[in-house]
């Protein structure tokens, strides 16, 4: 039997610690356009899979919308299995059946159903604790390759929730941490957002000089550019 879905940790609101994300914000994170994300919180998560739960995971803040760290990670998720062309349908029966399993409104923010999750361009296969493969859409077909790409960007805590998420990877040193900044994107163990960087890169500092002005390495200066500049 799955475990009860615990209601009173829902995060559609605002809590300490639980990091802030307006629609512009996710944007810039995940590399999506304005529209699309706020599509995506409005069709899926507020709609389709607020609906299970008689509850939405977003609230406004200056009249955009805004959703916690562990939605930023389901969008994520999201985005990713979208890009392999998974299709959205697919995606929501995939995380139905997982919030029933593990008793969970954040199955994709669960290091422990994310170890265990595949995809093949149509469809999400999850492994059971026996080894055994199935997938999300009661047809039991089985799948061969394990995708892992999710944990060069997610850091998990002691509960297996996600803590931390890097934009660039874990080799960059830009990191989304909802103890920090209200989650908002900063160089690793400070409280600089790369945007003030960028902007004095744009106005044609060298990077020495703007490494040196905020005691932080070339390396970081070079991470802060690259992720403005994708964005």
């Amino acid at each position: 039997m799955a475990p009860p879905v615990d209601m009173q940790s829902f995060e559609n609101k605002p809590v300490l610690g639980g990091g802030i994300y307006t629609v512009p914000d996710i944007a810039q994170i995940l590399r999506l356009s304005i529209n699309k994300a706020s599509r995506w919180i409005k069709t899926y998560w507020d709609e389709k899979l607020g609906k299970e739960f008689d509850n939405q995971y977003s609230w406004y803040v200056d009249q955009s919308k805004a959703v916690n760290f562990h939605t930023l990670i389901e969008l994520y998720i999201f985005h990713q299995l979208n890009i392999i062309g998974i299709k959205p349908r697919e995606v929501l029966k995939a995380h139905k059946d997982l919030s029933e399993r593990f008793g969970t409104q954040f199955p994709f923010a669960n290091e422990n159903v994310l170890k265990s999750l595949n995809a093949d361009g149509r469809k999400i296969y999850f492994e059971q604790n026996d080894q055994s493969i199935v997938t999300l859409d009661n047809s039991n077909q089985l799948n061969l390759d394990f995708i892992r790409s999710f944990f060069k960007f997610i850091d998990f805590d002691d509960d297996a929730l996600a803590s931390r998420f890097w934009p660039l990877g874990k080799a960059k040193s830009i990191v989304c941490d909802p103890d920090r900044q209200f989650g908002h994107a900063v160089i690793e163990n400070t409280n600089i957002y790369p945007d003030t960087i960028y902007s004095l890169h744009i106005a044609g500092e060298p990077t020495e000089f703007i490494a040196s002005l905020y005691g932080i390495s070339k390396e970081q200066v070079e991470n802060a550019i690259e992720y403005c500049m994708a964005a």
